[in-house]
């Protein structure tokens, strides 16, 4: 008899158990595939660029100073920290310059340039700052962090925490909850940096 009430209490356990990763299963893959529609929420969206974990796009920058102004197009390629990819598609005489950061390892390959004159003159392409994943860390590491909703789109707000501070907003459209341009304006206002993504996925 004790025999029979045993066996009946493990399979029971196991039941329990077997329905609980189930729904945790259930939960995790839902979040990871958000697919946005009428009834997702603002928070949501935040969320889903927060836990991205890579992302593609096709970008364009504009850096303007009291000096002068620059444009590029890059293409990104983000895996996270270990495989992280930007591409210089314009200005042509820079076409084709890849930076590939390793976490804190900068490599760069192009051997038909003198690669010195790019950090000289280029210093932005070269800048983690233009990166989505960039962003995403600054505002996890930053306390005043915030985002807010204004006119169908999600604006969120952070401080760059590197040596080099800079204030930073991504604008996603809410229809979309893709990331339409992000602004970073240096503290002492004499650059500001326009980020405009022409082509995006994200994948959380």
């Amino acid at each position: 008899m004790k025999n029979k009430k045993i066996i009946i209490i493990v399979i029971i356990a196991v039941i329990l158990i077997g329905v609980l990763s189930y729904v945790i299963f259930f939960r995790n893959n839902t979040a990871k595939n958000l697919k946005i529609g009428n009834n997702t929420t603002s928070q949501e969206i935040v969320d889903f660029i927060l836990n991205m974990t890579s992302y593609e796009a096709k970008i364009e920058v504009d850096v303007q100073s009291n000096k002068n102004e620059s444009k590029y197009i890059l293409k990104q390629n983000y895996n996270g920290e270990e495989d992280n990819c930007q591409e210089v598609l314009e200005p042509s005489n820079i076409a084709g310059v890849k930076l590939i950061r390793n976490g804190n390892v900068l490599k760069l390959e192009n051997t038909e340039l003198n690669l010195t004159s790019i950090f000289e003159n280029y210093q932005y392409v070269a800048d983690s700052c233009l990166d989505l994943s960039s962003f995403v860390k600054d505002y996890k590491q930053d306390q005043k962090a915030s985002w807010e909703e204004k006119n169908e789109k999600i604006i969120m707000q952070a401080e760059s925490q590197g040596t080099s501070k800079k204030q930073k907003k991504l604008y996603i459209d809410k229809k979309t909850g893709k990331p339409e341009k992000m602004e970073l304006q240096e503290t002492n206002k004499k650059t500001v940096i326009y980020i405009l993504y022409n082509e995006i996925t994200v994948n959380s």
